[in-house]
């Protein structure tokens, strides 16, 4: 019997109540039209009904490629474990699931990737469920929020604190999928997958087993299909045996606004002239500094924002390779993307199943992490998973708790303050018009990364701002480095109302930051 079928008879085969695991990463990897035709039958039908989701990164995003919004529906949509959200800017509408999450019309959780990626191998294996200290001290900890997103899920815990060996982990009870949906390129007859085009495998096989294990179905959205035994058995990611039906969608993209770049899933090797440089601002300045914290053959971890400027820094001032990059999507080596196609790399080393990256991230075995921050409390919390006024505005923790959980160094980059004015140029930075509110506050609305559990660790912290440079320290926030330019009293104290002191040996960030060609930085 063949395997291939339209994409509406694959959403005709998912029932009522069943717990369904849908791997993407926001744009990239997305059966984005296997989820638009679950969306068409409930339409349709009114069935599915009360399904609960689990998606260790985001399905779809704000830009083109709906995903999860194609099921964001009353009735068809009960429950929901994400890694990570659709986000993007305020000028642009909220996603339909968002507008379920914060209206409380659903049971909505924010569990880290990498956790919910351990979910499905103990679930495969039929272990009791995982046993973590990813997340103690955040709000994944039930002594804070246990993940819950909103009051309808705080009903309905799906973590607790439990004793074992004489230490306190976190136990995520198992949840038992029944479908996987999974996105891969090639599909022969037998159902036999390869990523050909793909810029990660994501964690495909392990949802694939969980399912399988348990009786389930797996459907494979793919570009092509082709002759049984036609494709070379090492290039198969996920075996047939694990797949049921193969729904072809000969338009899917690579990733958000890309079709495909055969650059992104290694089939090319682009020259180093080919990438961008960012032209001098603000975000460069810091993504330098960043950069500065970086020792020649080191394997480093990037995340969103401003810190994902900084393999191009290492680009324009001549090191593109001493630097191993490996971001939560899979990929090591090469250049990492920004912008819409972040969560790529082009001219990759290689491609590593997300959960196994995740495994590498919560252990600790990377040399540093370059994340971002949304705001920093005098405990040297960060907060990069909640905003309560356009909660939208942020995808979540995505797979920032796990990386932050053992890493032995952290470097954040983000801004002393929201909306300040200010001018740059390469004697210094000045501030020109204080900004709404300083970035630096009382007390973190989201507990993303704990100060007090780093302390306990001993990691080493850095938070770099266009102000300062700050170290976490026993008593609190500490300005080691000024730039330029700057009014320590004024720009930094007084702008954080106290809650960032000036240490007695500060000294001055360097002036090659602010210039308008290479720095000069050397590994």
């Amino acid at each position: 019997m063949s395997k291939i079928v339209s994409a509406s008879e694959a959403a005709a085969k998912i029932q009522d109540e069943q717990v369904v695991s849908i791997s993407s990463s926001s744009g990239l990897g997305c059966p984005d039209l296997v989820l638009q035709a679950i969306g068409a039958r409930f339409e349709d039908e009114g069935h599915p009904r009360n399904l609960t989701t689990l998606h260790p990164i985001a399905a779809g995003d704000m830009y083109g490629i709906k995903g999860i919004d194609h099921i964001a529906r009353d009735g068809l949509l009960r429950r929901i474990l994400a890694g990570s959200y659709p986000s993007g800017p305020s000028s642009l509408e909220m996603p339909e699931i968002w507008k379920m999450v914060v209206e409380n019309r659903i049971e909505a959780y924010n569990v880290p990737s990498g956790i919910l990626f351990d979910m499905h191998r103990d679930v495969a294996a039929r272990r009791p469920g995982v046993l973590t200290k990813v997340g103690l001290g955040t709000f994944v900890d039930p002594m804070r929020e246990g993940c819950a997103m909103n009051a309808a899920a705080a009903e309905i815990p799906v973590v607790s604190r439990q004793e074992f060996g004489g230490e306190t982990w976190l136990h995520f009870p198992n949840i038992v999928p029944k479908v996987a949906i999974l996105r891969a390129t090639t599909a022969d007859e037998h159902g036999n997958l390869t990523y050909e085009h793909e810029g990660a495998y994501l964690g495909g096989l392990e949802q694939a087993i969980a399912v399988r294990n348990h009786g389930g179905l797996v459907i494979a959205q793919v570009k092509r299909v082709t002759a049984r035994g036609s494709l070379r058995p090492h290039d198969v990611r996920v075996p047939g045996h694990l797949v049921d039906l193969i729904v072809i969608d000969s338009d899917q993209k690579q990733t958000t606004e890309t079709q495909y770049d055969p650059a992104i899933s290694g089939e090319i090797i682009r020259p180093f002239p080919s990438f961008s440089i960012p032209q001098l601002s603000v975000e460069k300045v810091l993504a330098r500094r960043a950069a500065m914290e970086l020792q020649a053959g080191q394997t480093a971890n990037l995340g969103f924002g401003i810190s994902a400027m900084v393999p191009r820094i290492l680009l324009e001032e001549g090191h593109p390779d001493q630097v191993t990059w490996a971001i939560e999507q899979g990929a090591v080596g090469g250049i990492p993307l920004t912008g819409f196609a972040f969560g790529c790399a082009s001219n990759a080393d290689g491609f590593v199943p997300s959960p196994l990256q995740f495994t590498y991230f919560q252990g600790g075995g990377f040399d540093v992490s370059f994340l971002s921050f949304m705001e920093v409390d005098t405990e040297g919390n960060v907060n990069v998973s909640k905003l309560g006024k356009k909660p939208y505005l942020t995808a979540g923790c995505g797979g920032f708790v796990d990386i932050v959980a053992h890493a032995p160094k952290i470097v954040f980059s983000g801004y002393f303050e929201a909306g300040a004015q200010m001018s740059l140029d390469e004697t210094g930075l000045t501030i020109t018009k204080p900004g709404k509110f300083s970035k630096m506050v009382a007390a973190v609305e989201h507990v993303t990364f704990s100060g007090q559990r780093s302390r306990e660790l001993g990691q080493d912290v850095l938070y770099i701002t266009e102000r300062c440079v700050m170290r976490l320290t026993e008593t609190g926030l500490e300005a080691i480095e000024i730039m330029p330019g700057i009014q320590p009293e004024r720009d930094i104290v007084a702008a954080s109302q106290g809650r960032v002191r000036i240490s007695k040996d500060a000294i001055e960030m360097p002036l090659a930051l602010l210039s308008d060609g290479p720095m000069g930085l050397t590994l």
